[in-house]
């Protein structure tokens, strides 16, 4: 799928990311931009004050551009105004933006404050741990109930949602993690709607986005970010991105994140919006690399399956990737014959990749799923979801393609 390119004003996303957003006057002349520290700020009067927390409680609504005053740090603070402007252009069809202390903040606001008791989520399955954990741990004993699809099913997805009652979320992840089975997001999107309870529909965009997919193009209505993976990219912080179509649905989320305390602190900020213009650099390069050595590997003799987008035999899945993906991304998985004893040896006899969760960084990292990162699901859910004992999930980074081809074959010789 060809990349969609939208402007904002009359410049480019690119463009936007570097220019939009900050002002160096304001900032002694800074050309980027400085990091606040600040728990509070000075009104200019009592009037001031007045009107400000008026805005940001909902009392009154701003004006057509304009912003609340700064309050208390919790509620916000220049270096989130700052990343939640210069991030918006990079997801293609979003409006608004609002940035928390990691993506399950992300995630765990955006649930609570679009559930409602006895309501139902329909989410695609498999899901990354924390999130499936979130569903049944955490939102079932408030009475909402989770209703789980297989990824890619999206003749069950429309029955599910047809079929639940108070209906408030669907929430995909696509591609699925670990399998990286895609979902139709333009075909759920068009169910959600025709639900008379017309649920949110989020997508969790970590794995493509925001350079390779984009969800609010297709009909998704919120789409969620570990920021943690590619938008920062170095395995050195912890954040969480939302952003919508609907500015006003952003506006209710941050008025649960003053709740929840859960904004990203200045410097984390000021650290993740120095890192957005080279997200897709970075993302190309890496994608780059997994399509080099996906295919290089496809057909081993210890392999049963290399998964990655380019190597898709199933005619719905190719439809979907061809569809909604600019590129393949830079996440695939391998599963061994032999079994968690033969992922467990290659894991260990790595020189380059490195052993670890996580995904997204410029370093290549692999993990074995199933007893990590969804370790919390239960045997039946990871039979049906396709985690196996010998699956291993593989995040490549930039490094020279050749030589993190020669660690595996290493590895696999060994």
């Amino acid at each position: 799928m060809a990349e969609r390119e939208e402007t904002h004003g009359s410049i480019h996303p690119r463009t936007a990311v570097l220019t939009r957003g900050f002002d160096p006057s304001l900032s002694v002349g800074s050309a980027r931009p400085a990091v606040f520290r600040s728990s509070t700020y000075v009104f200019s009067s009592p009037e001031a004050a007045e009107r400000a927390f008026a805005m940001t409680t909902g009392k009154i609504q701003p004006r057509d551009g304009e912003r609340a005053d700064l309050i208390y740090s919790r509620i916000s603070h220049p270096n989130a105004e700052i990343l939640e402007d210069q991030i918006v252009p990079l997801e293609l069809g979003a409006r608004e933006a609002a940035v928390f202390n990691s993506g399950m903040a992300a995630i765990m606001t955006a649930f609570f404050t679009f559930a409602r008791p006895h309501s139902t989520i329909v989410y695609t399955t498999p899901l990354y741990g924390g999130t499936t954990g979130l569903i049944h741990n955490f939102l079932e004993p408030f009475g909402v109930k989770g209703i789980p699809v297989l990824s890619g099913d999206a003749a069950g997805i429309e029955r599910a949602i047809h079929a639940a009652k108070n209906c408030c979320i669907v929430y995909l992840e696509t591609p699925a993690n670990p399998t990286l089975t895609m979902t139709d997001i333009e075909r759920v999107a068009e169910a959600a709607s025709r639900h008379p309870d017309r649920p949110v529909v989020m997508v969790d965009n970590t794995f493509l986005g925001p350079t390779f997919q984009h969800p609010l193009q297709l009909g998704a209505d919120m789409v969620l970010y570990s920021a943690t993976k590619y938008l920062s990219g170095f395995s050195d912080m912890v954040a969480g991105v939302a952003l919508a179509r609907n500015a006003e649905m952003i506006h209710t989320l941050r008025s649960r994140r003053v709740m929840f305390g859960n904004i990203l602190q200045p410097d984390e900020c000021w650290m993740l919006d120095g890192r957005l213009p080279t997200v897709a650099l970075r993302m190309n390069r890496q994608s780059k690399n997994a399509q080099r050595l996906a295919e290089a590997l496809h057909g081993h003799k210890r392999l049963g399956r290399v998964i990655y987008p380019t190597l898709f035999q199933d005619p719905e899945q190719i439809r979907i990737f061809k569809k909604q993906c600019a590129y393949p991304g830079a996440l695939f998985s391998i599963d061994f014959h032999g079994g968690k004893k033969a992922a467990f040896d290659f894991l260990r006899r790595l020189r380059i990749a490195r052993n670890a969760v996580s995904l997204g960084g410029v370093e290549t990292l692999v993990c074995h799923p199933k007893t990590t990162t969804h370790s919390g699901m239960s045997e039946e859910e990871l039979k049906v979801s396709g985690v196996t004992d010998g699956l291993v999930r593989v995040s490549v980074g930039i490094e020279d393609w050749r030589d993190l081809l020669a660690d595996f074959e290493q590895a696999l010789a060994a």
